[in-house]
């Protein structure tokens, strides 16, 4: 029998949880509770009952009552080995400390009984091993000076576990309503088994003939997660559950569906390796909070457009956006553009800032060539190399009336079913809950996580697509991954705007399909700091790579050529290149 399964996931998940060891002419378990965090406050919820009955009506509950909402569960169904079977003794157990409900669930039976010191401050209520050894792990963490598993040392918090690990077999999971953490007994006496959830995915579905757990019964939700669970589960559904067991005597630390670090053994480490490994997607966004300070650079860029028709076109009228932005980070050496037919009309700032070239065009024709040549001397070097923000570096931030203002078309989100922006701020909000709504941290993880979980693929999506659809199905391409973040920094009252231009991948250009096109990318503008620019395709912050030439509240402010026919054409075909190279010397 299934005896522990435990749940992390980013945002909130209403799971069924079918506990079908309590049918009629099953044997039932000696107890069974789930504990979990409704409206992702600290504060915990129980579910228990001890000796239940076939068709227990609380056991209806877990499978169909929906305030059962969360982005933390834990499960436990007891097999008694300490303790008489109460309600007292059924799993999980519940302390409240330092401002927090924790919650633990216990796989295996410890051989020793643990002695709780007189004046403790955490006396268990039950008689079981499991809850003598919550407390003496909750006293532990006070003498440490940790009030949460994020201030725990991962290191140390497994080496205390192996230590407990000695008096019998313990797979832990414990919560404080923040992150959950893993621990696999080193004997493998009892398994821990975890499986990665990562979207899309419209049924998930899981069980065995003791417990089922369907993620999507109540609507599908696009959410990465983790299921930890003392034996694999069967996936119900078409696509096979990749479980790994985790390593004996091994720690793993999650927040809102993400590692936060993973710890294993040293006796568990191959030759030369260092006695812990913690390489997880936290550690690896930390590297880029600050990226090495880059040298100026000289940039060369050629921008050609093509237009061919069937037939020949009598008169038409364009605006061209191709001249690169002219601030301190970034000057125009030179700029020129050329056309095979029509003359330039006009040349001014759009309300963006932008400047706008206006052609018109009263020539037939039935090819029409723009190339725009331009050198960029760019200096955005150190794009964090302002003091740190203090006051204002915390969600939600706080604009004064003017700002807020001046700022409101980069605050507001797209024109979204309310369903849809609903589901947009639920996954926005996990990541400040992740980064303990640090502005900064919080930014940097929403540019890493779209750059690691969603696909590039060219021609998945057109100008129509939303970025809840972008969203959804986890693919698209630049413009679309900007549009995903633009849309959760807003949702977070961050101000976002669209950014259009080009960038430079390398000499042998490793990602050609960037490397040929105009690139897209997002600036957010931060309190006494000013618009700095997040690339999510890439994951990376924008220093001397990124040739910046429009900016607007969408791609339609920011469109490099647009045009109108008035009087002929047919078909168009459309081809576009573009060459970035640096200047040597």
């Amino acid at each position: 029998m299934l005896n522990l399964l435990a749940l992390s996931f980013e945002g909130e998940l209403a799971p069924s949880l079918d506990l079908r060891c309590l049918s009629p002419g099953r044997k039932p378990p000696d107890g069974w509770g789930v504990g979990y965090y409704p409206g992702g406050e600290f504060a915990a919820t129980l579910l228990k009952e001890a000796a239940p009955h076939p068709g227990s009506i609380r056991s209806e509950l877990v499978r169909t009552w929906e305030p059962l909402e969360s982005s933390i569960f834990l499960l436990h169904l007891r097999a008694a080995t300490w303790g008489p079977i109460t309600e007292a003794n059924t799993q999980p157990f519940c302390r409240s400390a330092w401002g927090r409900d924790w919650l633990l669930t216990h796989s295996g039976s410890l051989e020793q009984r643990l002695s709780i010191p007189p004046g403790a401050n955490f006396v268990p209520v039950g008689s079981t091993d499991s809850e003598a050894l919550f407390c003496r792990l909750l006293e532990w963490l006070r003498e440490q000076g940790w009030h949460s598993l994020g201030a725990a040392d991962p290191a140390r918090l497994r080496g205390w576990l192996e230590e407990m690990n000695g008096l019998g077999p313990l797979t832990l999971v414990i919560s404080d309503g923040q992150d959950l953490c893993v621990y696999a007994d080193r004997t493998a006496a009892t398994q821990c088994w975890v499986l990665q959830v990562s979207p899309p995915y419209e049924r998930l579905i899981l069980g065995d003939e003791d417990m089922e757990l369907d993620l999507t019964k109540r609507g599908a939700k696009s959410r990465k997660g983790f299921i930890v669970s003392t034996q694999p589960l069967a996936s119900r559904t078409e696509v096979p559950a990749q479980w790994k067991q985790l390593a004996p005597g091994s720690l793993l630390v999650m927040r809102q569906g993400a590692l936060r670090a993973e710890v294993r053994p040293p006796w568990s480490q191959e030759a030369g390796a260092p006695p812990s490994s913690m390489v997880t997607e936290f550690e690896a966004r930390k590297r880029l909070r600050r990226p090495p300070v880059a040298p100026v650079r000289i940039m060369d860029v050629v921008h050609r457009t093509v237009y061919r028709y069937d037939k020949p076109v009598e008169r038409s009228a364009h605006k061209l956006r191709l001249t690169p932005v002219h601030d301190r980070l970034q000057s125009l050496l030179s700029h020129e553009v050329k056309l095979s037919s029509g003359v330039t009309r006009a040349e001014y700032e759009d309300v963006f800032g932008n400047r706008v070239r206006k052609v018109l065009v009263e020539t037939p024709y039935t090819e029409l060539i723009l190339e725009a040549r331009s050198r960029v001397e760019l200096r955005d070097t150190d794009p964090l190399g302002y003091r740190p923000l203090h006051e204002r570096s915390t969600l939600p931030l706080v604009w004064m009336p003017w700002q807020r203002n001046m700022l409101q078309p980069y605050l507001l989100p797209p024109e979204l079913p309310d369903t849809q922006l609903d589901e947009l701020v639920e996954y926005a909000m996990s990541f400040a809950r992740r980064n303990d709504f640090d502005l900064l941290d919080t930014l940097l993880d929403m540019n890493f996580s779209i750059f690691k979980e969603y696909r590039y693929v060219q021609g998945s999506t057109t100008l129509s697509t939303t970025p809840f659809d972008v969203y959804s199905e986890r693919q698209g391409v630049c413009q679309d991954f900007a549009n995903v973040f633009i849309c959760l920094a807003r949702l977070l009252g961050v101000p976002a705007r669209y950014t259009c231009g080009y960038i430079y991948t390398g000499p042998k250009h490793a990602n050609q399909a960037q490397a040929e096109a105009s690139h897209a990318w997002v600036q957010v503008y931060l309190p006494e700091v000013g618009w700095k620019g997040f690339d999510p395709t890439n994951g990376i912050l924008t220093q001397t790579d990124h040739v910046r030439v429009a900016v607007g509240r969408q791609y339609t402010d920011t469109t490099p050529t647009a045009g109108t026919i008035f009087l002929g054409g047919g078909r168009e075909k459309l081809e576009v290149s573009v060459r970035c190279e640096p200047v040597e010397g």
